[in-house]
């Protein structure tokens, strides 16, 4: 089972790396313009993300422009908005589960309801990172795969932007925490202590019967002791008539 740092380590890595999937998600620079323009009226440099389009311009202006339709954009940038969305949500559920299965924390239940909880989130961390590492792939192949093609004009080129780096990173540490937290999976050694020896039925009932017999017997032994002197006296005397 992991150790107490390794969890510390593996929920930092894990924090890291919703961190950076939410950025990487709202940044608009998943792919750049590979040209750069050479009049003073034309863009200097074009970005295209997720959710809108930005233009710097050399007159120094810049300016967004919102993707309003859905059906419009390609099948690989819905694909991305939605795996990237499920990302962020499921790494964020991941974390509830990961501070209530942290050894040092005191709340989460026992170690049993504990071992469940890290297990639980580092499942939710690998598949994350899966879904994050999915879009960035197949995004930055449809980015390449445009930029070799001899047919698309040379203003339309374009590179792979930081976001895609932050999104490939990011998977790396919801990876790497995952893996962490999924080592707190119990195993045949530690399956073998949580194992509770009971006697057979018969014996069971035999230990009973003497623990009530022993019982009773205290019991009575408790009440002849607190009778006075004079209740335990069993013959006559003399001195009772004079």
């Amino acid at each position: 089972m992991a150790s107490t740092g390794m969890q510390i380590f593996g929920f930092v890595l894990a924090l890291l790396g919703i961190m950076g999937a939410t950025v990487a998600t709202l940044l608009p620079n998943w792919k750049v313009s590979a040209d750069v323009g050479s009049n003073i009226i034309t863009a200097i440099s074009q970005m295209q993300g997720l959710w809108m389009d930005c233009t710097w311009y050399s007159t120094g202006m810049f300016s967004c422009t919102l993707k309003y339709s859905v059906l419009s954009l390609p099948a690989y940038l819905q694909t991305a908005r939605t795996t990237m969305v499920l990302c962020c949500v499921l790494a964020a559920m991941g974390l509830c589960l990961a501070s209530l299965g942290l050894k040092c924390t005191r709340w989460g239940g026992g170690r049993r309801s504990k071992r469940q909880a890290a297990i639980a989130s580092g499942g939710c961390f690998v598949t994350a990172g899966f879904l994050c590492l999915v879009p960035a792939s197949w995004f930055t192949k449809e980015v390449i795969t445009n930029f070799l093609d001899s047919s698309v004009p040379e203003s339309n080129k374009f590179e792979p932007g930081g976001a895609v780096y932050v999104a490939f990173v990011s998977a790396g540490f919801l990876f790497v925490g995952g893996s962490i937290f999924c080592m707190s999976c119990p195993g045949k050694r530690h399956g073998a202590q949580d194992l509770v020896l009971l006697p057979p039925p018969d014996k069971l009932l035999l230990q009973q019967q003497q623990q009530q017999l022993l019982q009773q017997q205290q019991e009575l032994q408790h009440q002849y002791c607190s009778l006075s002197p004079l209740d335990n006296k069993t013959g006559y005397s003399l001195q009772d008539y004079v």
